[in-house]
C-alpha cells in the first residue's frame, strides 16, 4: 500500500511539473510571462526618425556594450557617448577648436570640452567651423540644401569660411526631401571613390556656390548673367573643385 501512495504521489508530481512546465513556454510564446533571471531594464525607445532593420534581422539595440547611444536619425546608425560623459583624458587624433574664446576639441564626430581634470562630451555650439565633417555623417537634404548630420548634430558648408558650420536644425527636420537636379549640361562626372548619389549631389551643389562665388556666372539662371567666357571660367572653377572631391570631369 505505501508503495502504491509513493508510485502514485510521483506520478501527480510529475504530471504537475510537466503542466508548469508547459504553461510557461506558452506564456513566454505570447510573450506575457518572463524568466525571473533573464529580466533586465526595459529597452530604451527608439530615437525620432528611427527606422526598422531589415526583414532579415532584429532592429539594432539602443545601446551599445559601453554605454554608447545609438543614433538612428536619417538611418545614421552610429553609436556616440552620452552627452554628460567624462573622460579622463582626450581620444587620440582630435582637433583643438576655439569658439567665443572657449575650448572644443572634436574627434570622430564627438565634441568635447574641459571640465575639472577631464572632458565632458557636449553639443557644440552653434557657428564653431571646422575644416573636416567627421568621418562617418549622413547626408540629409532640406529645402533643397544639403545638412550633414552626425551625433545630433547638423553642417553646412560655408564657402567663405572653407568650412562646415555647425547650425540649428531646420525647422523642418523631419521631412527631409530627395537631392535636387545639380547636373551640369556641359560636364560629366564619375564618382572615383565609389561616392554615393546623395554625396554626389551635395558635392556638385557645394562646388556650384563655390565656382560661381569665383566667376560670377550661374548656370541655374537664364543666361547665367554674363557671358559664354565666364561660362567657360565657371566650368574650370567646377571641374577643379570636383577633381579635388575625388571626381573625374570630362
Amino acid at each position: 500500500m505505501r508503495k502504491f501512495y509513493k508510485i502514485a504521489l510521483l506520478s501527480a508530481s510529475v504530471l504537475l511539473s510537466g503542466a508548469l512546465v508547459v504553461q510557461v513556454a506558452a506564456a513566454d510564446e505570447h510573450g506575457q510571462v518572463e524568466h525571473s533571471q533573464n529580466k533586465g531594464p526595459a529597452p530604451a525607445r527608439p530615437a525620432p526618425g528611427y527606422q526598422h532593420a531589415p526583414a532579415y534581422g532584429r532592429a539594432p539595440p539602443a545601446y551599445d556594450a559601453h554605454g554608447q547611444v545609438l543614433d538612428s536619425r536619417y538611418n545614421h546608425g552610429r553609436y556616440y557617448p552620452p552627452v554628460g560623459t567624462v573622460r579622463p583624458a582626450l581620444p587620440p587624433e582630435y582637433h583643438p577648436y576655439f569658439h567665443h574664446g572657449s575650448p572644443y576639441y572634436f574627434s570622430g564626430g564627438i565634441w568635447y570640452a574641459p571640465r575639472g581634470p577631464g572632458f565632458v562630451v557636449v553639443g557644440p555650439p552653434v557657428g564653431i567651423i571646422i575644416s573636416t565633417l567627421p568621418p562617418y555623417y549622413s547626408t540629409v537634404w532640406i529645402g533643397g540644401v544639403p545638412y550633414y548630420y552626425a551625433d545630433s548634430v547638423y553642417y553646412t558648408w560655408q564657402p567663405q569660411e572653407n568650412g562646415y558650420a555647425v547650425v540649428d536644425p531646420p525647422g523642418d527636420a523631419d521631412a527631409p526631401s530627395p537631392p535636387p537636379n545639380t547636373g551640369q549640361m556641359d560636364l560629366i562626372i564619375y564618382p572615383k571613390n565609389g561616392q554615393s548619389k546623395e554625396q554626389q549631389a551635395a558635392d556638385q551643389y557645394e562646388c556650384h556656390n563655390w565656382a560661381k562665388g569665383q566667376t560670377g556666372f550661374d548656370p541655374t539662371q537664364p543666361g547665367g548673367g554674363n557671358s559664354d567666357v565666364n561660362r567657360s571660367n565657371y566650368n574650370r572653377a567646377m571641374s577643379a573643385c570636383l577633381q579635388a572631391r575625388g571626381y573625374q570631369v570630362n
